[in-house]
């Protein structure tokens, strides 16, 4: 990840165009510590995405862990079964 530092920050058009040429975050830097990360819109959503994507795949898995699925001929009886 690219990192800058705090006064850099007064060149907005510099640190957006550095956002979207990179696609991803951009480490802030306040008396040579990291102290914040900004991102485009468009590598945040992706990101988002992904965290989300995760989370449903984690979901899946623990319930195929607790016994919370069934197969698919089961689960289409039991669909027309209810409608």
């Amino acid at each position: 990840m690219k990192k800058i530092q705090i006064d850099d920050l007064q060149d907005t058009n510099k640190i957006s165009n550095l956002c979207n040429v990179t696609n991803e975050p951009i480490i802030i830097t306040k008396n040579g510590y990291d102290d914040l990360v900004i991102m485009s819109i468009k590598t945040y959503e992706e990101k988002l995405e992904r965290i989300e994507m995760h989370e449903v795949i984690l979901e899946g898995l623990s319930n195929v862990e607790d016994d919370k699925v069934i197969d698919g001929p089961t689960a289409l009886h039991e669909l027309k079964y209810r409608h």
